[in-house]
């Protein structure tokens, strides 16, 4: 009887060279896609960061902004109520003016004297 010889179930890439060559290939690829991948990771990592700064600078600034802005209408309030006295002020000063000017003509009419009557100027500052 003819002895028949057998060969052991290999997986093709130990006997084939072109096998040999498509798995090196593979693997390659496999780890060229791993290492892609971790610096993807780790950019987008380094992005969300930077954002995540960004973000906190700009809260930082917009806090400092809307604090100054609270101060200065704050100011402006209280220039606005000063303004409103010292317009109220001056009203009730032109009106002693304008009465004393009236005094004045009727002193000048009973006595004769002829009395220097100062004009009073239309202010449009001082209406409301």
């Amino acid at each position: 009887m003819a002895a028949s010889v057998q060969r052991p179930a290999s997986s093709g890439s130990e006997s084939d060279p072109r096998n040999a060559n498509i798995d090196e290939r593979k693997r390659k690829r496999m780890l060229s896609n791993r290492e892609s991948a971790r610096r993807s990771r780790m950019k987008k990592r380094k992005l969300m960061e930077d954002l995540g700064n960004e973000v906190s600078l700009l809260q930082k600034e917009n806090s400092r902004l809307s604090k100054e802005i609270n101060a200065s209408t704050q100011r402006y309030i209280e220039m606005e109520s000063a303004n409103n006295l010292l317009r109220a002020e001056a009203m009730g000063l032109t009106e002693r003016l304008r009465s004393l000017n009236s005094v004045l003509h009727i002193v000048e009419e009973v006595n004769g004297y002829a009395v220097e009557i100062p004009e009073i100027p239309d202010d449009p500052l001082l209406k409301p």
